[in-house]
């Protein structure tokens, strides 16, 4: 099947239109990809049974074909049917789907999703969103939508439609507006291929206090491998400015822009955006990424304050740290 030609000029609609949600189908049908919100930052959805509509978000992202996507569903009973939940992963959907978590586990074969989509692993991420708009149109195709960020490969991840079309435009076939997205960071991913112990892959939306409530203690996943990740999000260089990034910096140098966190730096002279005055981790995880991407309009060098590894505080931490790696 040939994909659609994307319009020089991607279109902006409305998540919440019916009219919007049909021409969206329309286009996920014929083999287009379709940016929307959800609850962690803006998605480029394809569908991820079609292995011609997942090189079409790969070529439109720039993303390496060993990088698997996620496949988003829209109940607990299309992911079973999409892979094997043992006892830890079903008591961990109860407590966090729909929401920002990621569940990776074997694939139940024969499986409807492509190869491609899954980087030719048998093991498959999975994710049952809050998204109104994404659990429409999973449920109109009735197949799972991959959707990885909707950003060039390697880039700031976008929390608003705006992002998406500076990042992406004339390159995809529609972007649905939802407004800003609430969590402000990608979803937290746990692979559940080691029976009894489930492992922390990436840290995201869902704390990992609020996980071990659940599940008991996460093993800490090893160095990944950056030919082959087992799961989205693993790439040593990723979620990254055109600015160098340096950590854990109580102040910038001269010539540094500063991202803050909590108590504000006393010079007027700073080009400074604060993701949280109050310190709060939930305020800053929403921030982070409009913050980055404003600071890397206005600098060259970013100076990023010292963020709390508590709570949300781990995905921060997380993503400015690749923010910060070696390109």
């Amino acid at each position: 099947m040939n994909r659609p030609i994307p319009p020089s000029d991607t279109p902006i609609l409305s998540a919440t239109d019916p009219a919007a949600l049909e021409e969206a189908a329309r286009l996920l049908k014929a083999g287009g990809c379709v940016a929307l919100p959800t609850e962690t930052v803006y998605g480029l959805a394809c569908d991820a049974t079609n292995a011609d509509a997942v090189a079409g978000v790969y070529e439109a992202k720039g993303r390496p074909s060993f990088n698997p996507l996620i496949c988003h569903v829209d109940t607990v009973e299309r992911a079973r049917a999409l892979i094997d939940l043992d006892e830890t992963g079903e008591q961990l959907a109860d407590a966090f789907w729909p929401g920002p978590l990621t569940l990776v586990a074997s694939k139940r074969a024969p499986s409807p999703v492509s190869d491609l989509a899954a980087a030719g692993l048998d093991s498959l991420a999975v994710r049952l969103p809050r998204s109104e708009a994404l659990r429409a149109l999973v449920s109109r195709l009735d197949a799972p939508l991959a959707a990885p960020s909707a950003n060039a490969s390697g880039t700031i991840s976008p929390t608003t439609a705006q992002h998406v079309k500076d990042s992406l435009n004339g390159r995809i076939h529609l972007i649905l507006d939802g407004g800003a997205c609430p969590v402000g960071v990608e979803s937290t991913i746990v692979s559940l291929l080691e029976p009894g112990r489930p492992t922390l892959l990436r840290p995201g939306g869902v704390a990992r206090e609020q996980l071990e409530t659940v599940c008991g203690a996460l093993g800490r996943a090893g160095a990944a491998n950056q030919a082959a990740p087992t799961a989205p999000g693993q790439l040593t260089s990723h979620y990254a400015p055109n600015a160098s990034v340096r950590l854990n910096a109580t102040a910038p140098l001269a010539g540094e822009s500063y991202l803050g966190f909590g108590a504000q730096p006393e010079s007027d002279d700073i080009v400074f955006f604060n993701l949280s005055p109050k310190g709060d981790l939930v305020e800053a995880a929403t921030n982070l990424f409009t913050a980055l991407r404003w600071l890397d309009s206005a600098s060259d060098r970013i100076a990023v304050a010292p963020i709390p590894e508590t709570g949300l505080g781990e995905a921060i931490n997380d993503r400015l740290r690749r923010a910060a790696a070696e390109r």
